[in-house]
């Protein structure tokens, strides 16, 4: 099986000599991370957890986008759709899913509020989707540091006793924010850390990428975003649906991963 590393180098023989970031926008495609090597040990690690029958924390950090602030205008957040699939439709009814993000958050932001945010929940798995803020110019969170402050996120969860699973954050209308033009930098970047940290990732900015190239751009940033950075109810469905089939949890029936649902008459 093919690594993430080779499977961008093969797009790099194909396309001829283009920068690394370049090549990740034009080859990412939902190939990474479905390498069965990736995250293996956490992916096995969550099943048992979802199978037996001692409930688990999940919790979620990251931004405004995990937080699902204002641009879902009352739709639920991938969060919280992740709530519905595993509290009701996998019946764990006593499991807890808390959602710690926090609108305009980095990295560095996190790191800081770590024992609040994160410590005293005692989570068994965190979830965590950040670099939107961290390129942004007025933020300061240069790549480096960037790469240094995820590594560290990483390391806190494992020290913890719990699971991490990183999220590479989705892609924006660079043209309409111009302050955040190195996101794709910074996506790979994530994807980097979780491959080499054996970390559960998924990969929203491929697998928007993909749709992209079956849809076209406009029509994927009309039907998934709300403003150039913050996905829209539907987006975060998108999110949340890619997140199912990760952990393996998707079930085509079910409602919350698309299946039509009607009950009682009208």
């Amino acid at each position: 099986m093919h690594s993430r590393r080779n499977f961008l180098k093969a797009g790099l023989l194909i396309a001829g000599a283009i920068p690394s970031t370049a090549a990740y926008q034009a080859f990412a495609g939902d190939q990474r991370f479905r390498d069965d090597n990736q995250g293996i040990d956490d992916l096995r690690a969550i099943k048992s957890r979802l199978e037996g029958g001692d409930p688990s924390v999940w919790l979620f950090t990251g931004d405004s986008i995990t937080q699902g602030a204002k641009h879902t205008h009352g739709w639920r957040s991938y969060p919280e759709v992740f709530s519905e699939r595993v509290r009701w439709e996998l019946s764990r009814v006593r499991d807890v899913v808390i959602n710690t993000a926090v609108s305009g958050n980095t990295t560095a932001d996190l790191l800081a509020d770590w024992k609040w945010r994160v410590d005293h929940f005692k989570p068994q798995i965190v979830s965590v989707m950040m670099g939107t803020n961290d390129c942004a110019t007025s933020k300061k969170v240069n790549r480096t540091d960037f790469e240094r402050n995820l590594s560290a996120i990483v390391s806190r969860v494992r020290d913890m006793g719990a699971i991490p699973v990183l999220h590479v954050p989705t892609p924006i209308i660079a043209a309409k924010a111009t302050e955040r033009s190195n996101l794709p930098a910074y996506a790979q970047t994530v994807a980097e850390v979780a491959e080499r940290n054996g970390v559960v990732g998924v990969d929203h900015w491929a697998y928007w990428q993909d749709a992209i190239r079956q849809k076209g751009e406009s029509q994927v940033f009309a039907d998934w975003l709300n403003d150039p950075l913050h996905p829209n109810g539907m987006g975060h469905l998108e999110m949340a649906r890619l997140l199912f089939k990760r952990l393996q949890i998707f079930d085509e029936s079910a409602a919350t991963c698309g299946a039509p649902y009607y009950e009682g008459e009208h």
